[in-house]
């Protein structure tokens, strides 16, 4: 489990591609990480199979590769890391799984003021699972549903989150990974299945 509180922007040091699987190495500036962690890579739960000077190495299942953005990675790209919450910790964002509903396509990104404005398009079967005000997680970070328009949401970003995540490296057209609010997600199927 996660806040969607980015701690740190980690660098892909090598990827290997293997069928069936890959395997990734992150640079960090993060401790306190031992085998068997877990952690958010863009809003993904991996589980950190080696650590040696800093950089983590992580297996990536073919589902993984399928549901999110990590099959578009490449060396040398900057990715959003955060560490698993532990129990008594303060919950700055909400509760985030790491378990990726879709990618979306950023349709716009641009300055607005001293902040910055997000534009996502989502696939149309999953906007049952966004509401105004409501929580998202975009590549692992926590942010809060100001506008929709259809397909697309917006979002605006602070400029603290827009410099201490990879938000800055963003461009239009890339993907995102996406996670809907989890408390939404149960609501919704109890009423649906009552």
């Amino acid at each position: 489990m996660f806040t969607g509180i980015i701690e740190d922007v980690g660098k892909v040091e090598n990827i290997r591609k293997t069928p069936g699987s890959w395997s990734i190495d992150i640079k960090t500036t993060l401790g306190d990480i031992k085998e068997g962690d877990s952690i958010s890579v863009n809003g993904v739960c991996l589980t950190v199979k080696n650590i040696k000077d800093r950089t983590l190495s992580f297996d990536i299942s073919p589902e993984t590769l399928r549901v999110s953005n990590l099959k578009f990675l490449n060396k040398g790209d900057f990715v959003n890391l955060e560490r698993a919450l532990k129990v008594g910790d303060r919950l700055g964002g909400h509760l985030v799984q790491g378990h990726v509903d879709c990618t979306g396509i950023i349709r716009a990104l641009y300055k607005e003021g001293d902040h910055w404005r997000l534009k996502v398009w989502i696939p149309t079967e999953f906007k049952k699972f966004v509401i105004y005000k409501g929580s998202i997680a975009i590549d692992g970070i926590s942010l809060t549903v100001n506008n929709i328009e259809g397909s697309l949401i917006g979002i605006t970003i602070v400029p603290y989150t827009y410099e201490n995540t990879i938000l800055r490296y963003r461009k239009t057209n890339e993907r995102v990974n996406i996670e809907f609010d989890l408390i939404g997600k149960y609501v919704l199927s109890l009423v649906k299945n009552v």
